[in-house]
């Protein structure tokens, strides 16, 4: 059974106002003095408003589930201790557009804000990404090629992002919109084996169009760092237990196409402009209406494309013994509905404010 490990990103807020504030620094310092992670665990980010943790491997989804709510709650406690709140959201409900957060000091993020000043400055987008350990590259790349078609729908069920300055964008994952600006983003495309893979990346490097391999903002990638396939499209989550869902989700899809690697079943043959097309709708609509199956080019009810995801991984779910917990968390987010969802029914209530309440609520039970 494949490993995992979650990465997941968070914001920072005042209390008072609910817009993001630059103490990331100061919290990660007091989560790690807490003795309640490793030195390791919570890390910086690109803005000083944000806050990245990264679990142990896990062999378990429920060894996920139990390090992120710890690692939530030292953050959170941290960012008490600094008059500040943790909140788990894809983008700011509120932000103040008048001052642009600061960029945490280091070689890297200093290069980035000066490649593209106005991109550095609206990145306050969170996200969450599920590493699944891989016996090789090749292989990695196998699974790249056979989990593209299935990235659309995970980024309409982890859609946390609806809200920019205060107002409903009309996207239920604003923050794939945002991330979409960068040079190399989006959806991976096709490669015929690792070689293949290496020198694209090469050439990008080579060309100075990335800095450096951590610019390779694709949606799943092989990670540099760990022998593992690292999915990156979904939003952070406001529940621990919806990332473990998603975690779950992915081992499953990971652990599939190997399979259909192994039995030598091609990969999808999916039309680029067509897979592109059905993210911007993942990304539009959530699972509010309907998702588009870019394996067939059919359109779907958000339910029917999600019983035929369980269906497609379903074999993988038993193998790790994930079908009783994931299949139950599938069907309640069907019926509650996305993160996004739950944002918008707060803003049209109560407005902005509530929707920020909200969060921090949510975020650290």
């Amino acid at each position: 059974m494949a490993t995992i490990g979650v990465e997941e990103e968070y914001l920072l807020l005042d209390p008072v106002t609910g817009v993001p504030v630059p103490h990331a620094d100061k919290v990660r310092m007091a989560a790690d003095l807490a003795r309640l992670t490793g030195g390791h665990e919570v890390q910086s980010e690109l803005l000083q408003a944000q806050v990245e943790v990264a679990t142990p491997v896990c062999a378990g989804l429920e060894e996920v589930g139990g390090h992120l709510l710890r690692l939530r709650h030292a953050v959170a406690a941290g960012a008490e201790a600094h008059g500040c709140r943790l909140a788990a959201v894809a983008t700011p409900p509120l932000r103040d557009a008048r001052r642009a957060v600061a960029v945490t000091d280091h070689a890297r993020y200093r290069a980035m804000l000066a490649q593209a000043p106005r991109l550095v400055e609206e990145q306050l987008v969170n996200g969450m990404h599920v590493h699944v350990s891989v016996p090789s590259r090749e292989a990695g790349v196998r699974v790249l090629n056979r989990l593209r078609p299935w990235l659309p729908t995970l980024t309409a069920m982890s859609a946390n992002s609806p809200l920019w300055d205060g107002r409903d964008t009309g996207f239920a994952s604003w923050r794939t919109v945002i991330f979409s600006r960068w040079p190399v983003a989006g959806l991976p495309p096709l490669f015929r084996d690792v070689e293949d893979y290496e020198l694209r990346v090469r050439r990008l490097l080579d060309c100075g169009l990335i800095s450096d391999t951590g610019q390779l903002y694709w949606q799943a990638r092989l990670s540099e760092r760990y022998p593992t396939v690292e999915v990156r499209c979904p939003d952070v989550q406001l529940c621990a237990d919806d990332a473990v869902m998603l975690a779950g989700v992915v081992r499953g899809l990971v652990e599939t196409a190997l399979a259909e690697a192994d039995a030598d079943t091609p990969p999808p043959d999916c039309a680029p402009e067509f897979l592109q097309a059905a993210m911007w709708h993942a990304a539009r609509h959530g699972l509010s209406s309907t998702l588009i199956d870019p394996a067939r080019a059919t359109v779907c009810r958000a339910g029917d494309m999600l019983c035929g995801l369980l269906g497609h991984i379903g074999a993988a779910l038993e193998a790790s013994g994930d079908t009783r917990e994931v299949t139950s968390l599938v069907h309640r987010l069907l019926r509650q509905g996305t993160c996004a969802d739950r944002q918008r029914a707060v803003l049209a209530a109560a407005g902005p404010r509530a929707v920020v309440d909200l969060i921090v609520a949510e975020s650290t039970p």
